[in-house]
């Protein structure tokens, strides 16, 4: 995982202005309607990656050999055909919003943020994909009850679509507070069921970290040149050759569900 940023690492970049092979981890459902009652068992539970895929054309994936980026998350060096192909159309824009623009924006990395959570209703640990802003509104619900962690459960949700797609992680049952409750035998409102309540106070004391290895679908440099080719660019244009055998351009190939609140346009 020497490749991603994770841990405290990672959490920096997520408050900062500025993808695979092993396991068999995958992440979460966690599309529009979803909603997960989690324990969150720290506050340093992710890891930042840079994203590449284009919806119904080619799926999300990383670089194997990624490029060096500025903290904004604009190659420097070591470019991709995808980063090359991405500041063709940006250095052909004249105006925000043209089509050039619009191009760019198709092949750019975008930044990601994996963050890992224990589900109450399963007992086991699940692992979403939110952008930036998504995982700062996540992280900033973390920070305000970090030192109750270990005494809540939360509801995690994803509702709206768009532009206005939102995200929340909501404080659902304080179980040190119900506890005192019931000993007082004072009648309470909300509370976990027994199957929850024991997946909750068996959950480990730590995230394994390990889980995010393997989570992310890594491409070497020859796939990646397939796959641009593959979504229609013309590789000459960044003084690259055309790959043997690579497949046609297709609207047709299943796609990555596209983040609509990272959309510029």
């Amino acid at each position: 995982m020497t490749k991603y940023e994770a841990g405290a690492d990672a959490l920096n970049s997520l408050n900062s202005g500025g993808e695979g092979e092993g396991n068999n981890a995958e992440f979460a459902k966690f599309n529009a309607g979803t909603s997960y009652t989690v324990k969150v068992l720290g506050t340093t539970d992710l890891i930042k990656f840079y994203s590449y895929g284009i919806f119904k054309q080619v799926n999300s994936f990383v670089a194997k050999n990624p490029s060096k980026k500025t903290d904004r998350g604009f190659p420097i060096d070591n470019l991709t055909s995808w980063d090359k192909a991405m500041k063709y159309h940006a250095d052909k824009s004249e105006k925000f919003g043209d089509d050039d623009s619009q191009e760019s924006y198709k092949y750019r990395a975008k930044e990601r943020y994996a963050m890992g959570f224990l589900d109450v209703n399963t007992g086991e640990p699940i692992i979403i994909d939110v952008s930036k802003p998504q995982a700062q509104e996540l992280h900033g619900t973390i920070t305000e009850e970090k030192g109750k962690l270990e005494q809540l459960t939360f509801k995690l949700s994803k509702s709206g679509a768009g532009t206005a797609t939102k995200v929340s992680l909501k404080k659902y049952v304080d179980v040190a507070m119900v506890d005192k409750l019931i000993a007082a035998e004072i009648e309470v409102d909300e509370n976990l069921t027994e199957e929850q309540r024991k997946y909750f106070d068996e959950a480990p004391k730590e995230f394994d970290m390990t889980l995010f290895e393997g989570l992310l679908y890594e491409m070497d440099d020859e796939e990646m040149l397939e796959k641009l080719v593959q979504a229609g660019f013309d590789v000459s244009l960044i003084g690259l050759d055309k790959p043997e055998n690579t497949e046609q351009p297709t609207e047709d190939n299943e796609g990555i569900n596209v983040d609509e609140s990272e959309l510029p346009f």
